[in-house]
């Protein structure tokens, strides 16, 4: 198996703290070294080893991958209208959701597939090598089914949502639909899927709904994550806690007892800047979730309807701007904090035993993200060592 080094990097975040100089470890003028899916070495770029394959980074900065842990790509259609009417003034309701489940209802599985990939192409050029995905756009057995089926082809991070809101259908009915929720749609989607999200909020499903939805899908071995807090304060966080969810999502509407349950437990806080542009919402202030001691990370919801962006710089540039973190903590957020909260500990760092998630910039340093805003500073990018976006 042969071993690169990627040698002169200006740079190197590894989000290992035994590096020093804070939570992202960094190290100036660095190297490392992968062999196969896994970083062999990290040093500095003076004392790298000889290796098979030796590329010059020139002084840029690299970080590793972003991990984004909440986006919605299992979708057809588009919804700018509804975009367009939010910044007109008109408020974010989440019954806006229907109109995207009739639309992935009548898309064939190519179409969904298609704009997966799409999507997921998207991704890897802004430097997201690890994502999760959810279903939510079916809300039948069939659909919700199929789109975990198709999803589990590009990630191993699938999410069960049926509870995402209560479809027309069951409109007169939302105790019937729980019911679905819990029974015969989980057994089709429990095989699919790792994850089980509920959206609990205005509008879509309550407290004690939720955590029916979290017990049946914890009884068939899924991982709780929570929808929490967008619209209103309510029992999101709490629910999420209760459950043990590696995340509580959202976090726009925090009570202090929310940010006292969030830092007394592993529940990662992920915060959707991109949400709150795209709705017109407040953000919320990671600053007092940290100062508390809660885990934060930052992703991009990607979705057709509150979110429809696949830039995690875009996302970092809005956190550190609007969410008052600072430049390092937004970047550790993207990566670190997406990794925890996906429970993951393979990736969001660069140490040696780490995959080999990579993202040179094409800049000196991180703080480019936050500092040059919309500016495209993707060079490379290296997804389990493998290549998937290099600029000669």
């Amino acid at each position: 198996m042969a071993a690169i080094a990627l040698a002169n990097i200006g740079t190197l975040v590894t989000n290992d703290e035994t590096w020093g100089k804070g939570a992202l470890g960094i190290i100036e003028n660095a190297a490392l070294i992968f062999e196969g899916e896994q970083i062999t070495w990290v040093g500095p770029n003076s004392k790298v080893p000889a290796t098979d394959q030796r590329i010059d980074l020139a002084g840029r900065a690299v970080l590793p991958g972003f991990v984004d842990s909440h986006a919605h790509l299992m979708f057809a259609g588009d919804r700018p209208a509804e975009f367009a009417a939010r910044m007109a003034g008109s408020p974010y309701h989440a019954g806006g959701i229907r109109s995207t489940v009739a639309m992935t209802r009548a898309a064939s599985d190519a179409q969904l597939a298609d704009n997966l990939t799409r999507l997921v192409n998207e991704f890897h050029s802004t430097g997201i090598t690890t994502f999760e995905t959810k279903s939510g756009y079916g809300l039948t057995v069939a659909d919700e089914s199929r789109a975990l089926a198709i999803a589990s082809t590009l990630t191993p991070e699938t999410t069960y949502l049926g509870a995402h809101v209560v479809p027309a259908e069951f409109a007169d009915d939302p105790a019937g639909y729980v019911d679905l929720v819990t029974g015969v749609m989980l057994d089709a989607c429990a095989p699919l899927a790792k994850w089980l999200d509920v959206f609990c909020d205005r509008g879509a499903f309550d407290g004690d709904q939720a955590r029916a939805i979290l017990q049946a899908g914890k009884a068939r071995g899924l991982m709780a994550r929570v929808h929490a807090n967008q619209l209103q304060a309510g029992p999101g966080v709490a629910v999420a806690v209760e459950a043990d969810a590696a995340s509580a999502d959202h976090c726009t509407h925090l009570t202090d007892t929310d940010i006292e349950l969030l830092a007394g437990s592993k529940t990662v806080a992920t915060l959707l800047p991109g949400a709150e542009f795209s709705t017109h919402s407040p953000y919320p202030d990671a600053r007092r979730l940290l100062d508390a001691g809660a885990t934060v990370a930052i992703a991009t919801d990607c979705n057709p309807g509150s979110s429809y962006t696949t830039s995690m710089p875009f996302c970092i540039a809005l956190a550190v701007r609007e969410m008052h973190l600072t430049p390092d903590e937004a970047v550790w957020s993207a990566t670190m904090g997406g990794a925890r909260a996906l429970r993951r500990t393979d990736i969001g760092q660069l140490a040696v035993g780490a995959r080999a998630d990579i993202l040179a910039l094409n800049a000196p340093s991180h703080l480019h993200l936050a500092y040059r805003p919309g500016v495209d500073l993707t060079y490379q990018v290296w997804i389990g060592g493998r290549a998937h976006r290099v600029v000669p």
